[in-house]
């Protein structure tokens, strides 16, 4: 596994490793997810998986998706207040999205290493830092702000 994540035959090793059938519609989410430049909604992966096969119906994506997180090829987070995105399970990271113009930036989860050991001192909560998600305004559209005064 790379640090993006698995590649489609690691999945699909995973998958056998765990005693489950592999099929078709299995193998093409695998191919999606590895080939997606970016994070994915369940309907634009449903939507992708459909583009190469059509017979695989929505229903059968998100029992994919959630056997996917069982065995943790993927993971999911929230991203401001949008639908959950899907990516391949891979170094932990988190989310800063702009509030402006709804770019979303992966940070290496170190970042949020001190904020977690805060919360689980202060209030006993244990971080998930693949979900964190951070909403602001990035540097672009902060510079496009000052120059527009």
């Amino acid at each position: 596994m790379d640090e993006r994540g698995p590649d489609v035959e690691e999945i699909i090793s995973m998958i056998r490793a765990a005693t489950r059938r592999v099929t078709v519609a299995k193998r093409t989410l695998a191919e999606v997810l590895v080939s997606a430049p970016d994070h994915l909604t369940a309907d634009e992966i449903t939507h992708e998986v459909q583009k190469r096969r059509s017979d695989v119906s929505p229903s059968t994506v998100y029992r994919i998706l959630e056997e996917f997180e069982d065995l943790n090829i993927v993971v999911h987070a929230h991203l401001d207040q949008h639908a959950a995105v899907y990516h391949l399970a891979g170094p932990v990271h988190g989310h800063l999205t702009c509030e402006q113009c709804g770019t979303t930036f992966e940070i290496p989860a170190s970042h949020f290493d001190l904020l977690g050991k805060n919360l689980h001192r202060h209030f006993g909560f244990a971080l998930n830092r693949h979900h964190v998600a951070i909403t602001g305004t990035c540097a672009q559209c902060q510079s496009l702000a000052r120059t527009s005064r």
